[in-house]
């Protein structure tokens, strides 16, 4: 089974593709604003890259939220046009869920638990928090305080990663068991074991009414453009 895979609800655009439950290729970049500019690129490289055809595909993966806002429509936009042009599956997986997934995929031996965190702006981040046998406490978005993962931090190792980390690290990072790993990064990649028990299992999703999970309504930004007016 051919899964073609696409992670764009942060700041990093990132393409893969899995075969088999393996990753076959990864192609991914960081730079700021760059999922219109670079995703479809990025689809185009990791299929002639490995010689796949379109027709080859047999399912598409896309991150579906919580993030930007941006950053998701475009994802599963183009996720959603693949599906229906070649009459395959669509797969979401939870943005969160994909962070956590990755963690535990690169740290194997790691047993305490994850806190994925995206920046949602105005002091907010997206939350959750994982084991590695599942989802402890679901998805919300939350001003941090002090305190408020004692929880679970009193139980053991809570490691916070994500872009949103870094501004709770002077709350949370007083407790003992608080861990941050400045060094993660997301990545498609993270879906793949999640993707290939959906598909499995006949978890898809309906190509036509399927919508990100946005988590918090879209505030426009006044506009910084020259020459335009309010």
């Amino acid at each position: 089974m051919t899964i073609l895979l696409l992670e764009t609800a942060t700041q990093t655009c990132s393409v893969a593709l899995s075969k088999n439950g393996a990753i076959v290729s990864e192609i991914h970049s960081d730079e700021s604003n760059a999922h219109s500019s670079k995703l479809a690129v990025f689809i185009d490289s990791v299929l002639k890259d490995n010689a796949i055809k379109n027709t080859d595909i047999d399912a598409v993966c896309v991150s579906s939220g919580p993030g930007s806002y941006t950053g998701l429509r475009i994802g599963v936009s183009s996720a959603k046009g693949i599906c229906y042009a070649l009459d395959i599956p669509l797969i979401s997986v939870p943005t969160l869920q994909n962070m956590a997934s990755l963690y535990y995929m690169q740290h194997p031996d790691y047993q305490g638990l994850v806190c994925p965190m995206i920046d949602a702006r105005r002091m907010e981040c997206y939350t959750a928090i994982y084991s590695r046998d599942g989802q402890e406490r679901g998805t919300m978005a939350e001003v941090i305080e002090k305190g408020m993962y004692d929880m679970w931090l009193d139980r053991g190792p809570v490691t916070f990663i994500g872009d949103g980390a870094a501004k709770t690290h002077d709350i949370l990072s007083v407790h003992q068991n608080a861990c941050y790993d400045t060094d993660f990064t997301i990545s498609a990649s993270g879906m793949i074991p999640i993707a290939e028990a959906k598909m499995a299992n006949n978890e898809t999703e309906n190509v036509a009414y399927f919508e990100p999970f946005y988590l918090k309504d879209f505030v426009a930004k006044k506009s910084v453009v020259h020459g335009l007016r309010d």
